[in-house]
């Protein structure tokens, strides 16, 4: 059971949309919620679940809806988050845009979509393309002979329907690691961790199954291959078309892939990263005059490999004033409104080390209160390569009509939360 009830109000707390799921929970509980959570919201106690009576009220907020699910059950409550990320995720595929205007709009459209959604407490469809076969925003006439229910709704493989047909066969594979670091003023490495995903987009005619093979640790220890050049993931997430048993028997991925762009799995990897990029920052403040601040920026990957869009945001005072910048590559700009100056370089190869010099006025006048040094904050993306030396080592298409396939592999590292503190 995941909820009994499912409410989206605006930020006053007005009701937009009620599905009572069960019948159990009414308007009247909202006027509870939302009282109750102005007073948690004062006492500087608010959290994601609030309880009341023997009702429970989790409830997440997107652009300017709360959208509220309510429980009397001891109910999953991580099943119920995923259901409200899902039902943000369906809406925005079908709107755009979610907020409180799409609502009113498209209500029809969003009672049709929450009946499908979720049946007697219980998630059902939830995916959008399979939706949007039988839940379609445009008009409908009466014809007789009932209405065809589409395949996908009752197939064993729900996910993909029958009969699709491509001229040219393809397959395009993307590994995507987004590194997570914050590092101290001191140089030492507080969080370390890589969050990874691999993307599919699947150009296959007719019902094909895929087979993906990757350096994973676990299928060499299996294979007797032992542990060079292997990964060891965690945190491992897999669509719903692949077949757990498989994989957790010989951790092969083998799966009837849907139609076009999806997300094939996500891994986590908290392993001892070496920042990529090393930011070092000095700040030299003369009272009531200048600040200058000398930046030192070195790619530490291989010198084959190029980070592009590299932006380093370096914090400045609040009080600072006409800005001056040189740099020995890419340009600089000041950004009052975030207090930062953003040094942007289009291409940064492996081993090269950028310095850029910053001078701005001070007021003559000196602050009262002393300001805390924001750590520098990195972005850029590198090319044809993981961080975590995942690598795709097959990928095997076979289909009854036996036609050729070409399988392309694209890897991409990039920034997460990519913080260095300076002091």
């Amino acid at each position: 059971m995941a909820a009994s009830a499912l409410f989206i109000l605006d930020l006053k707390g007005k009701p937009l949309i009620s599905r009572n799921y069960k019948g159990d929970v009414g308007l009247g509980e909202i006027e509870h919620f939302m009282g109750l959570m102005l007073q948690r919201e004062e006492e500087g106690a608010l959290a994601p679940l609030l309880p009341h009576g023997h009702v429970h009220f989790l409830w997440i907020k997107h652009s300017n809806l709360y959208l509220v699910a309510t429980t009397k059950k001891n109910g999953n409550a991580s099943l119920v988050y995923s259901f409200l990320y899902k039902v943000v995720e369906v809406f925005r595929e079908y709107f755009k845009e979610l907020e409180e205007e799409s609502i009113r709009d498209n209500f029809v459209t969003v009672y049709e979509l929450l009946d499908e959604l979720m049946d007697f407490g219980f998630p059902q469809t939830t995916d959008s393309r399979i939706l949007q076969e039988y839940i379609t925003q445009e008009g409908t006439k009466l014809e007789r002979g009932g209405c065809r229910v589409p395949s996908t709704v009752t197939s064993a493989v729900s996910w993909r329907p029958e009969g699709i047909r491509y001229k040219r066969n393809e397959v395009f594979i993307d590994v995507v690691e987004a590194v997570n670091l914050l590092v101290s003023a001191s140089g030492a490495v507080l969080l370390s961790e890589v969050l990874g995903t691999i993307r599919l987009k699947v150009f296959l005619s007719g019902m094909p199954e895929l087979r993906l093979g990757l350096n994973d640790r676990v299928l060499f220890e299996l294979t007797g291959r032992g542990r060079s050049r292997s990964v060891e993931l965690e945190d491992v997430r897999f669509h719903q078309c692949v077949r757990l048993a498989r994989f957790a028997s010989d951790r092969t991925i083998s799966f009837i892939p849907p139609d076009g762009d999806f997300e094939l799995m996500a891994y986590r990897l908290s392993t001892q990263v070496k920042p990529l990029i090393w930011v070092e920052s000095v700040i030299e403040r003369f009272s009531h005059s200048r600040v200058e601040i000398l930046v030192k920026a070195k790619g530490q990957f291989k010198k084959q490999s190029v980070a592009n869009g590299v932006e380093i945001a370096v914090p400045v005072p609040s009080d600072a004033d006409s800005p001056k910048f040189k740099t020995s590559a890419g340009s600089a700009k000041y950004v009052p409104e975030r207090n930062l100056v953003l040094w942007t370089i289009k291409a940064f190869p492996g081993g090269r080390e950028h310095v850029m010099r910053a001078h701005f006025g001070l007021p003559s006048v000196a602050r009262e209160e002393d300001e805390g040094r924001p750590p520098v904050a990195v972005r850029f993306e590198i090319p044809y390569f993981t961080v975590s030396g995942l690598q795709v080592r097959y990928m095997k298409i076979i289909e009854k009509s036996g036609y050729q396939a070409l399988p392309w592999v694209r890897y991409i590292t990039q920034s997460g939360d990519y913080q260095l503190r300076t002091g």
